[in-house]
């Protein structure tokens, strides 16, 4: 990697839904580029971006791969392009905001044969929350059923019309031939070899073509006051002020071009990869925020400023060790600097900085503010955090992080693999945020959490890969609860004699149940020193023991009122010990006595689909045995749903809610309360052996 000036890089991630073809498009990007030797290609498994065994299995993106790369434009502007390809999955929404995170550019990657997605409407809405600039490319031109028209049409219904297509498609549907330049008024061809050729815009796209000349020069203009005077004169300014100007509307968010071309062919993408480096923002257009104080704050990409360094995604390499992807905000970054961690305060010697095409690496002797290399080896700086100079109080805002609907237990197959469990199990953490590893006391499970069943799926094969740890999984015990169903007076006695002290201690109890989620509740109405003061402590401790043991149905018992009205003790024989085992054995007798209703986990469930999906979404919620609290719309016309709705029914609710909404769907949960569980399920939730029962 050659050093190159701020202005002259461009930070280019490749979003969009999945099987959109962005790792194509990326790969024709490299090959244009003269980076790779050949066009690698996602199907055939020859891609050099998808590389892990589980992305090339499912011939899917599934995580984040950098690609770093010089680029000269027919005009002979040259720049670096720092591709970062993401997936297109909705479960893997955090990979896109990490690099979106350190992105001036974002391309929307949209089918020509399929049309919008819901990937593609998320993406958009997520740039758009963040400010970031962006291109539309619809690729898949190739195709026989590819709709450039109506594609567009559709993204502008779904996204905006603020989308003006700088390129039209050539021969569309009977064989993709090229693109006509809406700015300069001319056509590019290509042949079976990707060789370019120009020539004038074909008679049966001239009308069209000058029709959306007219609509981008009309829109362009209206930005600057000078422009839009003398277009209004009748004087059209040169195409290439023209380009001044949508450089700068495109840098604003006021014009989101649109690109067109096969990423498949590679027809059309050096285009693309031109337009990028000449209209595209660079980094010294695009400043990051950062909390100073925790007050945000521009830093402008100045070579020259005080070093500071984003760790904007962390990797486990087989060979490499721990790898860490940075982009740097202000300064330059050299061979064995040393920097604090803002957030750890971990000193960190940035040794052995390389660049990325992929999985290989290139050789790196500086990186200047703006650009994105990788380092190994940092010792406590994990992602999302700042590297720079001791005693700089500066951190990185907040990113949401999407929330976890899918659990599962995992259990080591051997003792190795549980030895090293928990160790692994952190390191993936470290490079997936998005999972939440939680060891539950109660059930003695190991539990974790992911977006969806696809990412536990390739995290878990991740876990063996890369860690050497294979797990089962089981699906996770719920909390169910007891408590007694009504009110009753037991005794529980204790009394053995086997020589020397005995053990001596009744207590009389009444049992009933307290209002739900007031745990337990224990009274003293002791009189007359039927029980030592001293031995009341001991009963209330039993009391405890015999809510953790469980009720007759083997769950904990809760929600119970105790009062300790009576009981007796002996001067010599009776002990703590004997009044704990009294209560306990009394609780137990109660909660035979009159009878135990099981409780179950109810959760707060949110859910927002398209308007259009709602009845569908709120038949399911009702066949689930929810509670419906209340509904509304959101901004953008989506129903908001809010429901009560047992844990237990919501095991696979977020890959249930994905094909009845098309993936439109999202939801959020948390525990609210308990409820007692219908008659006719009860047996079904009675621990088994496996269980630990």
């Amino acid at each position: 990697m050659d050093d190159v000036v701020t202005s002259a890089i461009r930070n280019v991630a490749l979003v969009g839904h999945a099987a959109g073809g962005k790792t194509s498009l990326a790969e024709a990007l490299l090959h244009r580029a003269h980076a790779t030797q050949r066009l690698g290609r996602v199907d055939d498994g020859t891609s050099v971006l998808d590389t892990d065994p589980e992305e090339v299995r499912r011939r899917q993106t599934l995580t984040l791969a950098v690609a770093s790369v010089p680029w000269t434009t027919a005009a002979g502007q040259t720049c670096r392009l720092n591709l970062l390809d993401t997936p297109g999955h909705d479960e893997f929404g955090q990979v896109v905001d990490a690099a979106l995170s350190v992105a001036d550019l974002a391309v929307v990657v949209v089918s020509a044969v399929e049309g919008v997605q819901p990937g593609d409407e998320r993406v958009w809405a997520r740039c758009q929350d963040l400010g970031i600039p962006r291109f539309i490319f619809v690729t898949k031109e190739d195709k026989p059923s590819a709709d450039f028209e109506g594609v567009l049409a559709d993204l502008r219904a779904r996204l905006g019309q603020r989308l003006f297509p700088l390129e039209l498609p050539i021969v569309e549907k009977t064989g993709f031939a090229g693109v006509a330049d809406v700015l300069f008024d001319v056509a590019h061809r290509y042949d079976a070899e990707g060789t370019e050729t120009t020539g004038p815009v074909p008679p049966e796209l001239a009308d069209l073509e000058h029709s959306r000349h007219t609509e981008l020069v009309e829109e362009v203009v209206s930005g600057d006051d000078d422009q839009l005077e003398h277009y209004l004169s009748g004087d059209e300014p040169p195409p290439a002020e023209l380009e001044r100007t949508l450089r700068r509307a495109v840098a604003e968010g006021a014009i989101f071009p649109v690109l067109v071309g096969s990423g498949a062919t590679g027809a059309a993408v050096d285009r693309l990869g031109d337009f990028i480096c000449e209209i595209g923002p660079s980094p010294d257009l695009h400043p990051a925020t950062v909390l100073v104080g925790g007050e945000p704050t521009a830093v402008v990409a100045d070579p020259a400023g005080e070093p500071l360094v984003h760790v904007f995604r962390t990797l486990a390499d087989q060979f490499v060790g721990q790898v860490s992807l940075l982009k740097v905000l202000s300064g330059t970054l050299r061979e064995d600097d040393r920097l604090v961690n803002t957030t750890t305060g971990a000193e960190e010697r940035l040794h052995g900085l390389f660049g990325l095409l992929g999985r290989t690496h290139l050789d790196v002797r500086q990186v200047v503010a703006g650009d994105i290399a990788a380092v190994a080896k940092l010792s406590d700086s994990p992602t999302r955090t700042l590297l720079a100079r001791p005693g700089r109080p500066v951190t990185l805002p907040e990113l949401p992080v999407p929330s976890g609907g899918f659990t599962l237990a995992v259990r080591p197959l051997t003792q190795s693999d549980d030895d090293k469990l928990t160790d692994a199990l952190r390191r993936l953490c470290a490079e997936d945020p998005a999972l939440v590893v939680v060891q539950d006391e109660e059930s003695g499970q190991t539990l974790v959490t992911a977006v969806g069943d696809t990412h536990l799926a390739v995290a878990l094969e991740r876990l063996e890969r890369k860690f050497g740890v294979r797990v089962s999984t089981e699906e996770v015990r719920l909390p169910y609860r007891e408590t007694v169903a009504g009110e009753v007076e037991v005794e529980g006695k204790v009394k053995k004699q086997s020589g020397g002290h005995g053990q001596f201690a009744v207590v009389r109890l009444v049992v009933s149940p307290a209002p739900r989620g007031e745990g337990l509740t224990f009274v003293d109405s002791i009189v007359g020193g039927a029980i030592p003061r001293h031995y009341l402590p001991a009963v209330e401790r039993g009391v405890q023991d015999a809510l953790v043991a469980g009720g007759p149905n083997g769950h904990r018992i809760t929600d119970l009122r105790v009062e300790c009205v009576d009981g007796k003790y002996h001067s010599v024989d009776s002990s703590d010990m004997a009044f704990r085992t009294a209560a306990a054995q009394a609780v137990a007798t109660a909660m035979q006595q009159a009878g135990s209703v099981v409780l179950e986990p109810v959760s707060a469930v949110t859910v927002t689909v398209p308007a259009e999906a709602q009845g569908d979404v709120l038949a399911d919620l009702s066949s689930r045995r929810g509670r419906v609290v209340d509904t509304g719309t959101a901004d953008d016309g989506s129903g908001i749903i809010e429901a009560h709705v047992p844990t237990s029914e919501l095991r696979h609710y977020t890959v249930d809610l994905r094909a009845i909404t098309g993936g439109r769907g999202t939801c959020r949960s948390a525990h609210n309360h308990y409820d007692p569980v219908p008659e006719h399920l009860v047996a079904a939730t009675r621990p088994t052996v496996a269980a630990g029962r």
